[in-house]
């Protein structure tokens, strides 16, 4: 290397700036491929992410469901017990109180069996949701298989070159200096 002429020198500088080029133009018909893929990847995976938040909120509100429906037989054993207590009482005062805890249960009843329907209503916001990003996935996932078979195609096709392309290359870059 040392003892190469400047001839020389810019003869492997051209060389290995031809190679570059080549590469280039390689990299270039790939366009911005790669990069719609993987925003493709990433939207997918954020639609996936969204999915099971729906349903891991579905769950939850199935789970507050569950324990309305428990507070309302719970109060209606109270009632039950509350009428049985009304007719052992021994005085108005008594007889009032108990009343107005039969009075209370049948309320909260009433708060739980609001709770619940409005929890069905949210199942079925979330339902909805669901199938949306199903619909969503399905339809970028079908992009995305399409312009990865693209893709592909194009890897393919250049691959040999782009191989044969880089092992030139390495032969050229050992005949320059560091320094250039």
């Amino acid at each position: 290397m040392e003892n190469q002429s400047v001839a020389q020198k810019l003869e492997a500088l051209v060389k290995l700036q031809f190679i570059d080029t080549k590469l280039d133009e390689l990299k270039k018909l790939r366009g911005d491929l790669p990069d719609e893929v993987q925003d493709l990847e990433d939207e997918i995976e954020g639609y996936r992410t969204r999915q099971s938040r729906y349903e891991g909120n579905q769950k939850e509100i199935e789970e507050g469901i569950k324990k309305h429906k428990e507070a309302i037989k719970e109060a209606e054993k109270l009632i039950k017990k509350y009428t049985e207590q009304q007719k052992n009482v021994r005085n108005n005062r008594e007889f009032d109180a108990i009343t107005k805890e039969i009075e209370l249960q049948e309320l909260e009843i009433q708060i739980c069996e609001k709770k619940i329907k409005e929890g069905k209503e949210q199942i079925q916001e979330k339902k909805e949701e669901i199938e949306k990003t199903d619909s969503f996935v399905k339809e970028r996932g079908e992009h995305l298989e399409t312009k990865k078979r693209e893709l592909d195609g194009i890897l393919a096709e250049s691959h040999e070159e782009e191989k044969r392309l880089m092992g030139d290359r390495e032969k050229a870059a050992k005949k320059i200096e560091d320094k250039l």
